[in-house]
């Protein structure tokens, strides 16, 4: 990726070597649930795309695919205590740090170009980076759960160690496969922007399991698919990916998937108990993105996936 002559954002905390327990200075219940992130081992590799949104269409809210939703709803109010100490933005000498801070500020450029084009306005995401564990508007979350958006204070959460295992464990690697893991965050805020947060919280609480996870399914499909309209418009407008990059995300689409996690953890297939996507779907949604460039696309809540 070309992602070194390209601007940075300065919505970046950067919580690293602070001193985070749940009990700290900053935790707090409430807030909205996490999206992202678990506690098992098997939801411990699959948390790269954990989440639990639902489209608005599921409540009668506008159309599944696109822009047209209400900016700003399901967004919590609860608010949460500073931390004990924070710096905006990243050491210029921090590789890692610079490496998100450069596709966050893509993520800004591309959606807020889109959210205008639907004639909205496009609220932007901070990212905050942590080691060890980190409280939130959600609550007091360990780095095992690896990254999450937290709909209480719209920010995404990401411990860059979990890229090692990334790498290491999931056979995932390179620079666009830990974009597509930001990419996809940030795609949970634009859900949480349409107002569906709050949505798929209280449909899923009115279903059985099985169909809550199938819930679940589908959005973070449609995650996957806005990562790819996100990385589609990057290339067009700024020339942002190289050869190689394509077959990087595939990858890590396919390792993360519902049914690779399960055979990598010695478990039978069950798709019943799928709550991310199989490899082959999750491949199929984020080349749609990829390949369309169009919101309107991801569609997966009205779709044959």
């Amino acid at each position: 990726m070309r992602w070194k002559r390209g601007r940075r954002s300065q919505n970046i905390e950067d919580r690293r070597g602070m001193n985070t327990s749940a009990r700290g200075r900053g935790a707090r219940r409430g807030g909205g649930m996490k999206i992202g992130g678990g506690g098992a081992i098997l939801l411990l590799l699959a948390s790269l795309f954990f989440g639990q949104d639902l489209l608005t269409a599921f409540t009668g809210g506008g159309s599944a695919g696109g822009l047209g939703g209400s900016l700003g709803g399901g967004i919590g109010s609860g608010q949460l205590a500073p931390p004990l100490s924070q710096t905006s933005g990243v050491r210029d000498n921090d590789e890692a740090g610079q490496f998100i801070s450069a596709i966050l500020a893509d993520t800004e450029d591309v959606w807020t170009k889109l959210f205008q084009q639907a004639g909205q306005r496009y609220q932007v995401p901070k990212v905050v980076l942590f080691e060890d564990g980190v409280n939130s508007a959600c609550g007091f979350t360990s780095s095992a759960a690896g990254p999450f958006y937290c709909p209480g204070d719209s920010k995404v959460y990401i411990d860059l160690g979990f890229f090692r295992t990334l790498q290491e464990q999931m056979k995932a690697g390179g620079d666009f496969a830990q974009a597509y893991v930001l990419a996809h965050e940030v795609g949970h805020h634009v859900q949480n922007l349409l107002g569906v947060s709050m949505a798929v919280q209280k449909k899923q609480r009115q279903v059985p399991k099985i169909q809550a996870n199938a819930l679940s399914v589908r959005t973070e499909l449609q995650a996957d698919c806005y990562a790819g309209v996100w990385a589609h418009h990057a290339h067009k407008d700024r020339q942002l990916l190289e050869p190689g990059d394509l077959e990087e995300g595939m990858n890590a689409a396919a390792q993360i998937g519902d049914d690779a996690l399960m055979r990598n953890a010695g478990r039978r297939v069950h798709p019943d108990g799928f709550t991310h996507g199989s490899s082959q779907q999750r491949q199929t949604w984020l080349y749609k993105g990829l390949e369309s460039g169009d919101a309107q696309a991801c569609d997966t809540f009205n779709s044959q996936i």
